[in-house]
């Protein structure tokens, strides 16, 4: 069963910087492909980043191109999401995702295997 744990959310200001973190358990992390979605209150999930197995392809979405730096530890199978200059609408409920597959560019939620629970950051303004 593979399982996928978020940490590392929470309230931040405007400007600032947090790194999200996502472990996996069940499956070892180099055989998936890793990504973030995030939804905001009443707003549809969205891709926010990707990367491939062994991190050398790695995808975003618009909103946060230039700002957030998805990596991965195969060793620790742990995956990263570093957010700079955080702005208000990045507050969301943040998912870690897994695919069996690498697609490279915008990933949809059809093209995810597993799933974390989420967690939450909010960037206070």
């Amino acid at each position: 069963q593979v399982q996928l744990a978020e940490s590392g959310g929470g309230l931040v200001q405007a400007g600032g910087s947090l790194r999200l973190s996502c472990v996996v358990s069940g499956r070892t992390m180099s055989s998936l492909s890793m990504g973030w979605f995030r939804q905001a209150l009443g707003k549809e999930r969205e891709f926010v980043a990707a990367i491939s197995f062994s991190g050398s392809g790695s995808s975003y979405g618009d909103a946060v191109k230039g700002r957030f730096t998805i990596s991965r530890d195969n060793a620790k199978n742990t995956m990263y999401l570093q957010m700079i200059n955080v702005k208000p609408e990045d507050s969301a409920v943040y998912y870690c995702a897994a695919s069996t597959l690498y697609y490279g560019g915008r990933w949809s939620e059809q093209n995810v295997n597993y799933w974390g629970k989420g967690l939450l950051v909010t960037v206070s303004s």
